[in-house]
């Protein structure tokens, strides 16, 4: 008979959204403004997170760069089809043709 161990379901994980303990003292997370720090450590945090920032942003930036480039490319590929597709159409055209066809056979009456 084998016995089937359930893992906890991950929603479970998920949803404790408080950080772990850890023993390292690099991991643990603080929050600034309960703890008593010096202004160098706060000048020092202020600048990590601005180097961080400036990282992130620029990764961005031609993340959303490419983008803009793609979505770009796209309007302007279906623009260009438009174009293309209405000018290979001469339903209009024909129409007019018949129009003027069946005007000039047609019946001349005091009306017309």
């Amino acid at each position: 008979m084998t016995v089937v161990q359930r893992r906890p379901s991950l929603t479970a994980d998920m949803a404790d959204k408080t950080p772990k303990e850890s023993d390292a003292p690099f991991a643990t997370r603080i929050d600034p403004a309960k703890e008593g720090l010096s202004s160098e450590q706060m000048h020092f945090i202020k600048q990590v997170e601005r180097a961080q920032w400036k990282k992130k942003t620029h990764l961005l930036r031609g993340r959303n760069a490419v983008t803009g480039l793609a979505i770009g490319a796209l309007v302007l590929g279906i623009y260009g089809y438009t174009f293309y597709s209405v000018s290979q159409e001469k339903i209009m055209d024909e129409i007019d043709e018949e129009a003027k066809r069946a005007r000039m056979q047609g019946p001349s009456t005091g009306a017309n």
